[in-house]
């Protein structure tokens, strides 16, 4: 099959598999579409997953496919993937996930994601089944609903079923789907040619650090600590899907945005500390500083530590704090720091907040101990110099800090 048929401009597609034999077929259209440059994201039901292995999906499209509505954060991302998207697919789509998507049922992933989307964007459904259930009034019924609710149904194709029964109910062949999906985003490119400028609202520009630094101890090790990212990635997706342009500095192995934003990626302090000088020579509304920074660096010693040594010595020195330089290089940003501890003595607490107050300028210091994060029941406290709120949670902070980012807008 010749691939110049596809657009050349890369899009973001998102595919919704579903439990039929049918899945191997969808495995060639992800390929020929990773082939043309488009990112493709994929999102399974169980049911998916036992007829594509889920490494399968990861070789193709280069990252893991979504499973678990509820898998540890990622609660989120039925929104920030619908969002994500340009173009949605249902492939295969069997007639359970017609049924339940036609009639507002959102029980697992799949069927959750289609009722985040919002209709702005096209929606494709390529049903796969036995023809005595395509055929099912049931299903036809549900076929005519989705169709008034805006999606566009890539008709089923007769031929011989899994089941060896001859009819209709046959998912489409590899090159037929993608024939539509490159209509669809020639659409979807015309639309965007044919825009006409529009004043709008400036966006806010907000940098975020993320993920932990990482100091090398000789060729091969390293010392590092525990931070992953993934509270920064969260606030990072809610705070694009506000309309935030977000620069997004983070950890080589930390967690990213589902979302589009400006990466920028680091490993050890020194790296840390370059890039949040060339970032902040650009103007920026408010800097998240999330990034777990090392106190100390090693000096490090050239080939590989001897292993066999009874006492290893490690020499350390003290690293300058980071967070102290950014008002002097962005004095007009809002700066937002983040305090992780490790106990329960309050006025240790407090010290080390007002600290960040007194020595970087913060104008907010989000506070976290280590022994929520332990717990899985991870909770935050936003301080102002003269408040602070209660223990919120991940959704709230993210909330919360919207709502400071356009304080002084909303006011004026």
């Amino acid at each position: 099959m010749s691939n110049s048929n596809l657009n050349s401009h890369s899009k973001n597609i998102l595919i919704l598999m579903t439990g039929s034999i049918a899945a191997y077929k969808v495995c060639h259209v992800i390929s020929q579409l990773k082939q043309q440059g488009h990112s493709v994201r994929v999102a399974m039901t169980a049911a998916a997953a036992q007829f594509v292995g889920p490494t399968t999906i990861e070789g193709l499209t280069g990252e893991a496919p979504h499973i678990d509505m509820y898998e540890k954060d990622q609660v989120m991302s039925h929104i920030h993937w619908a969002r994500w998207a340009d173009l949605i697919l249902v492939a295969p789509a069997t007639a359970n996930t017609i049924n339940k998507m036609a009639y507002g049922i959102a029980d697992d992933l799949v069927s959750t994601l289609y009722l985040a989307h919002d209709f702005t964007k096209p929606f494709l459904i390529t049903p796969a089944m036995n023809t005595k259930m395509y055929q099912h009034p049931t299903t036809q019924a549900s076929l005519t609903l989705l169709k008034k609710h805006g999606c566009e149904i890539l008709e089923t194709a007769s031929g011989v079923l899994a089941c060896g029964e001859v009819g209709f109910g046959r998912l489409l062949e590899p090159e037929l789907i993608l024939n539509e999906i490159t209509q669809r985003l020639a659409k979807i490119e015309k639309r965007s040619d044919e825009k006409m400028p529009v004043t709008v609202q400036a966006r806010k520009r907000i940098l975020i650090t993320s993920g932990g630094t990482q100091e090398p101890l000789d060729d091969v090790r390293v010392i590092t600590n525990k931070s992953t990212g993934s509270t920064a990635a969260y606030l990072a997706d809610y705070l694009i899907e506000a309309g935030c342009d977000i620069t997004y500095v983070h950890a080589a192995n930390a967690k990213k945005p589902i979302l589009n934003c400006h990466l920028v990626s680091y490993v050890t302090f020194n790296d840390l500390d370059q890039a949040l000088t060339d970032q902040l020579k650009k103007s920026f509304d408010v800097v998240i500083h999330a990034a777990a920074v090392s106190d100390y660096s090693v000096i490090p010693q050239q080939g590989k530590m001897n292993s066999d040594v009874e006492n290893l010595e490690i020499r350390l020195k003290k690293n300058p704090k980071l967070i102290e330089k950014i008002k002097k290089l962005s004095p007009q940003c809002q700066l937002v720091g983040f305090k992780l501890t490790s106990t329960t003595d309050s006025n240790v607490i407090h010290d080390k907040v007002n600290s960040l107050f007194t020595k970087a300028g913060c104008d907010f210091v989000i506070h976290n101990d280590w022994s929520t994060i332990q717990s899985g029941q991870h909770r935050f406290t936003i301080y102002e110099k003269n408040k602070s709120s209660g223990l919120i949670d991940l959704n709230e902070l993210a909330f919360n800090l919207n709502q400071i980012i356009y304080k002084k807008e909303n006011k004026s």
